[in-house]
């Protein structure tokens, strides 16, 4: 009786390896014979390889240049930024300095989505540098001046721009940003370059 519970115990045991080695090795066989040796109930067939190629379907992507999407070749593209000899700011950096009217739509589009405005000058540098850390994502001045206080209650486009002119009164030679702050969520939601120094 106590050796027969053990033999179903360790063909239950085997059945087990074999459950678990056949998630693990699809092609892997589990040896439960009926014979009385304790050792062979529970032994693992050895690894024979993966199944041959032939039987793996095959499925090829052929490339039909043709069936991509085309506008006819109009689209004028522009480089985004080049390599040398210019700085890399923030948003907009890739752009050609932008002119008053560019300005004010731009003031305009922050103050109409409800972001209180916010002017910020730089006397040194105001580009984008590494020199205190080398990490991933890190950058040097990041942090600027803030001129005066946030622009709370501000609705006219004009009255931003006219700070910016103010600022430069002041500072004749330095980089004025314009940020927009929501006042609800408490974060930063634009920020662009409004004037730099002759040469940059």
């Amino acid at each position: 009786m106590i050796d027969s519970l053990a033999v179903i115990r360790r063909k239950k045991e085997g059945n087990e390896l074999a459950r678990m080695a056949s998630s693990m090795i699809s092609s892997a066989a589990v040896a439960t014979t009926t014979r009385a040796s304790p050792a062979q109930a529970s032994m693992v067939a050895p690894f024979n390889g993966l199944k041959a190629a032939s039987s793996f379907p095959i499925s090829k992507k052929s490339v039909d240049i043709t069936s991509l999407a085309t506008n006819g070749g109009r689209v004028q593209c522009m480089q985004v930024w080049p390599p040398r000899g210019l700085k890399k700011y923030e948003t907009l950096s890739y752009l050609p300095d932008l002119t008053d009217e560019q300005l004010l739509k731009e003031i305009d589009y922050l103050i109409r989505s409800g972001w209180v405005p916010c002017l910020e000058f730089e006397l040194e540098k105001g580009f984008v540098y590494r020199e205190y850390h080398r990490s991933p994502g890190y950058y040097d001045g990041r942090y600027w001046t803030m001129w005066k206080l946030p622009m709370y209650g501000c609705t006219d486009a004009t009255q931003v721009l006219n700070e910016v002119g103010e600022c430069l009164k002041e500072y004749p030679n330095c980089w004025v940003r314009i940020i927009g702050f929501d006042n609800v969520r408490q974060v930063q939601c634009i920020s662009f370059i409004a004037a730099k120094p002759k040469g940059f």
